[in-house]
């Protein structure tokens, strides 16, 4: 392996004193310091020279130096302006990288992609993301529908198992079905702390999320239709029934909550966790035809 790849404890070190750097504990700085870790990433993204690549916080630029070695276009965001000229440094010799020093919450991501991309480009996500906005980040990027194939980052291992989680399973809720319904949810990856400096406190896997051309259910409306199944999964041990009368109170009686229910051949005494995608789109829609009516 060449000694020259930034992914080693010894060049991550090496850096961090050259230039004084100081992790932020606010900005959830976990540099990656495994090269086969990060291989493994790149091939569970499908990265090849064909690809383009977004990175959002290259950090010193671990998994920016692989992505430009294996795909054909980088593009990466970094919010800490005291990364700029370390990932100048190490990304010295790959000119197919570009580093943005803005918010991924804040950018115009479609933009970027038209200006650094050709029409077409099969360009994927590829991300190490600060665990305390992995859900925030995530969520944008796939309500936004960008024209990505796919995102495969690595998060907090809890989060990634409630972001694929399946029904009657302890980590499945709201959070599994708003990532379902934009795209196809899979860990891919388990990843230990010791492969991070520094170490976090959780542990990490990697989820590829493949974008679907369309979601697998159709609702009259996004909005209400993810209103509905937060509300139901509002208190987790309370049965659909009740979550749903509290949610609906202000709009409809019980008797009317009791009746759609049944018109969706739903079990009011079910909980949250028991239902499918498919289940919530029908309940959803009922419901919404019936509010529009009063």
């Amino acid at each position: 392996m060449p000694k020259k790849y930034i992914a080693t404890p010894s060049r991550t070190k090496e850096l961090l004193n050259k230039y004084g750097f100081a992790f932020k504990k606010s900005l959830g700085q976990n540099f990656l310091i495994d090269v086969n870790v990060l291989e493994n990433i790149i091939h569970q993204a499908g990265i090849t020279k064909e690809t383009g690549a977004i990175e959002i916080g290259p950090g010193m630029g671990a998994l920016t130096e692989q992505l430009a070695i294996h795909a054909d276009r980088v593009v990466a965001f970094e919010i800490d302006q005291r990364l700029l000229p370390i990932l100048e440094e190490t990304l010295a010799d790959y000119d197919n990288v570009e580093v943005i020093l803005e918010d991924i919450l804040k950018a115009d991501v479609d933009e970027v992609i038209r200006t650094h991309f050709e029409e077409g480009h099969d360009i994927h996500v590829v991300a190490n993301l600060p665990y305390y906005i992995t859900t925030p980040i995530l969520m944008k990027l796939v309500r936004d529908r960008l024209q990505v194939t796919s995102l495969t980052v690595m998060i907090q291992k809890e989060v990634a198992d409630r972001m694929a989680a399946v029904p009657n399973t302890k980590s499945y809720g709201s959070l599994s079905i708003a990532v379902q319904y934009y795209t196809e949810a899979k860990v891919v990856l388990n990843v230990p702390k010791q492969v991070f400096m520094p170490q976090p406190n959780v542990d990490s896997s990697v989820l590829k999320l493949v974008m679907r051309k369309e979601p697998p259910v159709q609702v009259d409306n996004e909005d209400f239709f993810f209103e509905l199944i937060q509300a139901s999964f509002a208190q987790r041990r309370k049965t659909l029934r009740n979550n749903l009368n509290r949610f609906l109170q202000e709009k409809l009686e019980k008797h009317q909550v009791e009746a759609l229910l049944e018109e969706a051949s739903i079990d009011g005494g079910r909980r949250g966790e028991t239902l499918t995608i498919e289940e919530f789109a029908d309940l959803a829609n009922i419901v919404y035809k019936e509010i529009q009516k009063s």
